[in-house]
């Protein structure tokens, strides 16, 4: 595996949520891009490898493929894993996590002997030091994970690119109790139509994901700026080709000003310090407020998106009936010429508010629940 060799790039993303990061994907001019179920496949260079983890605000994570062969049996794994060519991409210094899954339509079936397999070949042919699957967080810590997948007998290998996942976007110290991953909030505002263009408004920001996510938009700022990345601890990282590419992101200005508000204040607190940390606090606003004061501030009609509570593990449901029906009747007296997007477990929560959704559209797997996007045309 060269370092100019093109490969598959593996873009992984919530199930339910694959055709609005194959969106992205395009429109961030990846060669082509592939929804399938999952995520979204692209063909590319280590260099786009790094461009996704800086740049995609969608992608959960960047799999890089690098190499596959077939093995009918654990003996045949063992003399094959042997023989890859791991020092293409992994540094004999990193420490390395193996994953595998396997199905029945492959003879090795039991994942952790064919683990075992290639954590021998690794340590023995290369001589890395092997994390167990069950190590805490601390000390898989500066480790790289492969992922072996043996599928129909064959053993497809990918290299965790990313490390943390890409929601971790490194200028959050503070997130409420069942916060908006900022993966889903971004691909939730491009399902509403937004493109850094108009004011966002959320009635229940919490620690602030849907107005600091709004706000990035807007700036142009790449949400991957402020972390490190598992890449960069791999064979293949130049350093300098890296910094080129982030050299390349452009940053713009925006007259626009994004606005949350939380009847809690300490999430407003929250909200205004992780606003702070990403350097968006110039064009956000923060403010302790109920849902039945909200109003719509000066300037054009734009978005407002709101993720209330479920009831599924914060509070009592029935006693959230109210409350989505007050931010209902809010919008309608208040929210003329504006967009809504209401993110809920509950249908019927959602129908609460008495709001003209659109059709909706699959549900999303986030912690444990299936969640949708019900969202407006413009509210008349």
């Amino acid at each position: 595996m060269t370092h100019a060799a093109t490969f598959e790039i593996f873009l992984t993303v919530a199930p339910g949520l694959e055709q609005a990061l194959l969106a992205e994907v395009r429109e961030q001019g990846f060669m082509e891009p592939k929804a399938v179920p999952g995520g979204v496949v692209v063909q590319g260079g280590w260099s786009d490898v790094w461009r996704a983890n800086l740049s995609l605000r969608g992608a959960a994570r960047v799999l890089a493929r690098i190499g596959e062969f077939r093995a009918f049996h654990l003996a045949q794994l063992d003399k094959r894993a042997r023989k890859f060519p791991w020092a293409d991409v992994l540094r004999a210094d990193i420490p390395v996590r193996v994953e595998v899954a396997t199905n029945k339509r492959s003879k090795i079936y039991h994942a952790g002997a064919a683990a075992q397999r290639i954590e021998r070949a690794l340590s023995e042919e290369l001589g890395v030091e092997i994390v167990p699957p069950n190590a805490p967080e601390a000390q898989s810590r500066g480790s790289v994970t492969l992922k072996c997948r043996i599928d129909d007998n064959l053993c497809v290998f990918s290299v965790d690119t990313s490390g943390e996942g890409l929601h971790k976007r490194g200028h959050k110290a503070a997130v409420g109790k069942a916060p908006m991953r900022e993966t889903l909030a971004a691909l939730f505002l491009r399902e509403c139509g937004f493109e850094g263009s108009e004011a966002v408004v959320d009635p229940m920001c919490g620690s602030g994901t849907f107005v600091i996510e709004a706000a990035e938009i807007a700036r142009g700022l790449a949400p991957g700026r402020s972390r490190a990345f598992a890449f960069e601890r791999l064979a293949s990282f130049d350093a300098a080709a890296w910094e080129q590419i982030r050299s390349t992101c452009e940053e713009k200005e925006t007259s626009l000003t994004f606005f949350g508000s939380d009847r809690n204040a300490g999430a407003v607190e929250m909200a205004a310090a992780n606003a702070a940390r990403a350097g968006v606090d110039g064009c956000t606003s923060f403010a302790q407020a109920a849902v039945s004061d909200l109003q719509p501030p000066e300037g054009a009609p734009g978005l407002v998106i709101v993720n209330p509570p479920y009831g599924a593990r914060i509070g009592n449901k029935k006693l959230l009936f109210a409350l989505y029906g007050a931010l209902g009747q809010t919008l309608k007296e208040r929210f003329s010429g504006w967009r809504v997007g209401v993110v809920t477990s509950d249908t019927a929560l959602a129908k609460a508010t008495q709001l003209p959704f659109l059709p909706v559209g699959a549900p999303v797997a986030h912690g444990g629940l299936k969640i949708r996007l019900f969202r407006t045309d413009p509210l008349p």
